[in-house]
């Protein structure tokens, strides 16, 4: 195992480097018989693209989607699915400087440590650039799970750096660069200003959420759905912190509170976050994850060189003063790509159990 492949059923192995001709993905064990073509992927690789907003990286990547094998007119096949996208605004040279020492809080310096060499272009593997390949991969699994079972996956920006952001409404979502479910968000953008401004950099919170999600996906003991989802959630580059339903405010409640009653028109709350036992209930799954600061920036900070001894790095070049601005599809597809995973599980072991509450399954979503 060499950490570069997720999911055994549906299996994805991510390749490329930040600034190597390409990166991409290949999808193993993706159902035959479902159409499929660059369109389907393309609106989640647009909206995790960087170039987008002021408040993001400048990089300017079409990040146009190919896709190479696994689908013969307009359906997929059953064999691997190979999709690549191409580097095309690469620009190695702002990473000259810095190739001699380690950026606090990146890879450099434990990447060095285990391979004994490292790519110090926008930081190779360890680039948040290598989300893309999962962004599209999750598009697959998207469109699978919502012709099955109507699947739907969303995501949204909860907090960024000190600014909690209240929710408003899905709709707002899509019409601004943060994923804010809020109608205005001009103090949003002069916080970004004076971040940008002052060389520094924030994290963020993000919700991801999946409705419509089919009841007895995930296994009892050591492949709970839950523990899949925070497994893959911390895959995800510079995540800290993963919450399933309430979390770590599940800490402050009391048992009369907290678990979530069954009535004959469905739950009454949701703080397990559609998991009970490792295994979904039907409701929505409802994860919240926490993503650190950037660590390219641009004020100078302590470090060593090559030779052990102390120096300063400043990092130039394009980079996002928060990265969690972009991270809404990247977790989206994640879950997506858990729920795949354990959907076809559950399809294979249990595909002609009948439920003793079959007649009334409806009712607890």
């Amino acid at each position: 195992m060499s950490g570069n492949t997720f999911g055994t059923l549906f299996a994805v192995t991510n390749f490329g480097e930040s600034h190597g001709p390409a990166i991409g993905c290949v999808i193993d064990g993706c159902p035959p018989g479902m159409e499929l073509s660059e369109a389907d992927i393309q609106p989640d690789l647009d909206r995790r693209r960087p170039g987008t907003s002021r408040h993001v990286t400048q990089r300017q990547e079409a990040d146009r989607v190919e896709i190479l094998s696994g689908v013969y007119e307009g359906r997929t096949t059953g064999t691997p699915i190979c999709l690549l996208i191409r580097n095309t605004d690469q620009r190695s040279k702002d990473y000259s400087e810095i190739a001699q020492t380690f950026r606090p809080g990146h890879a450099d310096y434990t990447y060095l440590q285990k391979y004994g060499l490292r790519d110090p272009r926008g930081g190779g593997r360890a680039s948040a650039r290598l989300t893309a390949p999962m962004v599209a991969a999750g598009a697959v699994a998207k469109k699978w799970l919502v012709r099955q079972y109507g699947t739907v996956f969303r995501g949204c920006m909860q907090q960024i750096g000190e600014i909690a952001i209240a929710f408003e409404s899905w709709e707002h979502v899509p019409n601004n660069p943060f994923f804010a479910p809020i109608a205005d968000v001009a103090h949003l953008e002069s916080y970004m200003d004076s971040l940008r401004r002052a060389g520094d950099s924030c994290g963020a919170r993000i919700r991801v959420t999946a409705s419509q999600v089919p009841v007895g996906l995930g296994e009892p003991l050591f492949d709970k759905l839950d523990a899949d989802i925070a497994y893959a959630m911390m895959g995800i580059n510079a995540v800290k912190g993963v919450e399933i339903g309430a979390g770590f405010a599940s800490v402050m409640q009391r048992g009369t509170t907290h678990g979530d009653s069954p009535t004959p028109r469905g739950f009454r709350t949701n703080n397990a976050g559609g998991v009970l036992g490792g295994i979904s209930t039907g409701q929505d799954l409802e994860v919240s994850i926490a993503v650190k600061p950037t660590s390219s920036i641009l004020s100078p900070r302590e470090t060593i060189d090559l030779q052990g001894q102390a120096t300063q790095v400043v990092t130039k070049g394009r980079h996002d003063p928060c990265v969690g601005i972009r991270a809404a599809p990247i977790a989206e597809a994640m879950l997506a790509l858990v729920v795949m995973e354990h959907a076809l599980r559950q399809r294979a072991q249990n595909a002609d159990v009948q439920s003793p509450l079959a007649a009334i399954a409806g009712s607890f979503v």
